[in-house]
């Protein structure tokens, strides 16, 4: 079910704010500029323009609500965290990829934790040390062969078709 005078433009922002959001990618403060965006590519619902009239750091969960109200108006549920973060390691590949973060960027201690269920996924995610400090740690002066790897991973990953729909 669409909102009423939605758009596909603001349906898609929104959506993909949801999936940004449950991947952890977004932060409360971030929210009523997303939804002032949304408003300006079209979507309108009570609780969005609420939400893009609050101040930045308004109370975090108050905020949170107010999304979560605003996607629910919108027609749009949240993703599942699993699922989230699977589209969160196939946007990282492509930032690795387009120059956007480096491969030393790219080693936290929480993708590890990602559900990956392709092999694609799996071969990305098994070349991410967890933290910064492990990558002379762990791959010592091969460095440079572990960058070729994890670019030749993530090209893999963001050629293969997604399993699942969504953000």
């Amino acid at each position: 079910m669409r909102a009423e005078g939605t758009t596909p433009g603001g349906l898609t922002l929104l959506g993909e704010a949801a999936c940004r959001y449950q991947a952890g990618e977004v932060w409360p403060e971030d929210l009523p500029m997303i939804a002032a965006e949304a408003l300006a590519a079209g979507l309108d619902t009570p609780t969005l323009c609420e939400l893009a009239g609050r101040p930045r750091h308004d109370d975090a969960r108050d905020l949170r609500d107010a999304f979560e109200q605003a996607l629910s108006e919108s027609g749009i549920r949240l993703p599942g965290r699993g699922r989230a973060r699977r589209h969160a390691l196939r946007r990282a590949a492509a930032r690795l990829l387009d120059g956007d973060v480096t491969a030393a960027d790219l080693a936290t201690g929480d993708w590890a934790e990602t559900a990956a269920e392709t092999a694609a996924e799996q071969s990305f995610v098994a070349l991410l040390p967890p933290c910064a400090c492990c990558i002379a740690y762990t791959l010592g002066l091969d460095q440079t062969a572990w960058e070729v790897r994890l670019r030749a991973a993530a090209l893999a990953l963001t050629s293969s078709p997604p399993t699942a729909p969504g953000c």
